[in-house]
């Protein structure tokens, strides 16, 4: 029971910090933090993909109604979501793959960077190209990707090396 009220909180609490922050910033017109994809990283490796895609339905969702854009954060999150169990299997350790949380603490500093850098990419990639629906400025579009990519994953880090300190 306690576990399931520290997800609601992490899911309240990045929603609420996404809508209420991050979505204000954007860096040199290029970068945007999405942090609540932190909230897909986080969870148990052991979650059902549908449960998992409901979830991650339900999370770009929140975010799109209070950012008013019409899906294309719950289809990106939709597609992390699904795309996840195949991820985890790539990045984590054989010996833990069977139940854990996907950090720092159970698959190290660099497989779990390679684990966030792929999933914030597949996330933002699907996200920036969804919301342009077009390749009328692609580099435009890709440096756009590709910085927020690099400050999203930054600020996950950060979160991890913080929940790792405790």
């Amino acid at each position: 029971m306690e576990r399931i009220l520290i997800r609601i909180a992490w899911f309240v609490g990045l929603v609420l910090v996404q809508v209420l922050l991050l979505n204000n910033i954007c860096l040199f017109g290029l970068a945007t933090p999405f942090i609540y994809i932190y909230f897909i990283l986080a969870l148990d490796r052991d979650v059902d993909r549908n449960a998992l895609m409901a979830v991650a339905f339900a999370l770009g969702l929140l975010v799109d109604v209070f950012s008013n854009t019409p899906g294309v954060n719950a289809g990106a999150s939709v597609l992390v979501a699904f795309l996840r169990p195949s991820l985890l299997r790539l990045f984590a350790p054989r010996e833990e793959f069977e139940n854990f949380e996907p950090g720092i603490s159970v698959m190290g500093v660099w497989p779990f960077v390679r684990y966030a850098v792929v999933v914030v990419l597949l996330h933002h990639t699907a996200l920036f190209f969804l919301e342009a629906f077009s390749f009328a400025h692609i580099a435009f579009l890709l440096l756009r990707i590709l910085c927020s990519t690099v400050l999203t994953v930054l600020l996950v880090m950060a979160i991890e090396f913080i929940r790792h300190k405790r």
